[in-house]
């Protein structure tokens, strides 16, 4: 495997990251706290299992109106998004636990509600966390051709719509991404700025295995025993993605594709002019973070611009240590973006998709 070349300026200059990690290490080192999961994250990734399972539970028991079974769509939908945002998302990145081994468990959750957990660990946590915001090595920004998240990628007609276009394929992110997305990424040449990326056998059959699994408690069982019609299945199959898929899209784009983050290009060298804390700052974006609601369902993903410089810290310690960097980032003159409540910030993703949409 070989990677297009990308530098990023030498991090011993950065005094900015030097002193936060200081400062964070001293958080939890002076309270005697893990920078893992404590009890209220495991208490959450209960709730969360549950929620969705237990909706699943009761729709197939299939003794319930139609009316009440289309409501726990819903509400499986949440679940299977909150799953991803802070039990998938966390031991991936091997934040939720210190223990290898319980992340990789907990991080086959994202297979089990259909992704796959090595794809992710690629496009996400290598190509994404270290690319972030780089014209053709982020891989997040490559949604679809019909939507343009960069200023450097071509425009084209079709853009001028991609406000509205880009919520109707939130909506189908899950479901392209079970039956389609995990498979191209295996299958292509590239992924983001590696070249002729060889996948583990082990991986692949990971990959087919859960995916029979998740096709089967999906689409199997509920048909052979369920006494509802192909169109009743129809509806309750896509409703549940639908609401799963708006979650997730909107959530994950809130955190780099709003106003004010910066967008690069390599300029031909290879050379970004920040170290790649400075270029996290300048590219990541949180948003209500005072909402106590939000910050317990979606895992800390409102703290993108903790979550990005303490990837392996877990999301339920991202309230603290924000106030840390704040501070710091305030006295190194580094910008922190963030939107004060959850509207301002889906307001800001349609204005800049909008911008993006309407200008060259």
């Amino acid at each position: 495997m070989s990677a297009a070349k990308i530098s990023f300026q030498p991090s011993t200059t950065d005094r900015f990251y030097t002193e936060l990690k200081s400062k964070v290490n001293s958080y939890f080192s002076e309270r005697r706290l893990s920078p893992h999961a404590n009890f209220q994250m495991v208490l959450k990734t209960v709730l969360l299992f549950s929620l969705t399972f237990a909706s699943y539970g009761l729709i197939i028991a299939d003794f319930l109106p139609l009316w009440a079974m289309f409501l726990l769509c819903i509400v499986m939908g949440v679940g299977i998004a909150g799953l991803g945002f802070s039990v998938a998302h966390d031991s991936i990145h091997g934040a939720y636990s210190s223990n290898p081994k319980v992340n990789y468990l907990l991080g086959l959750t994202m297979n089990i509600i259909g992704g796959n957990r090595y794809v992710w660990s690629i496009t996400h946590n290598v190509v994404h966390h270290t690319y972030t915001n780089i014209h053709e090595y982020d891989e997040d920004l490559e949604l679809a051709p019909f939507i343009r998240l960069s200023k450097h990628k071509e425009h084209k007609a079709i853009h001028r719509y991609q406000h509205v276009l880009a919520f109707i394929a939130y909506s189908f992110a899950t479901f392209f991404w079970v039956f389609f997305k995990d498979y191209k990424k295996v299958f292509q040449k590239d992924i983001g700025p590696y070249k002729n990326k060889k996948h583990p056998v082990s991986e692949m059959i990971m990959l087919f295995l859960f995916k029979a699994v998740y096709y089967s408690y999906t689409i199997l069982i509920p048909w052979f025993v369920m006494s509802i019609t192909w169109w009743q299945f129809l509806i309750g199959f896509f409703t549940v993605h639908v609401v799963a898929g708006i979650i997730l899209g909107i959530i994950f784009q809130l955190a780099h594709t709003v106003e004010g983050t910066d967008h690069v290009k390599n300029d031909g060298e290879g050379v970004i002019e920040d170290s790649w804390a400075i270029h996290q700052m300048r590219t990541t974006s949180n948003f209500a973070m005072n909402n106590k609601i939000i910050n317990w369902y979606v895992g800390g993903l409102n703290f993108q611009v903790e979550h990005h410089l303490f990837p392996r810290v877990c999301s339920i310690h991202y309230p603290a240590i924000s106030k840390i960097l704040q501070t710091t980032a305030a006295q190194y003159n580094v910008p922190y973006h963030y939107h004060e409540n959850f509207s301002d910030a889906v307001r800001s993703h349609y204005r800049y998709l909008k911008h993006l949409g309407s200008n060259s």
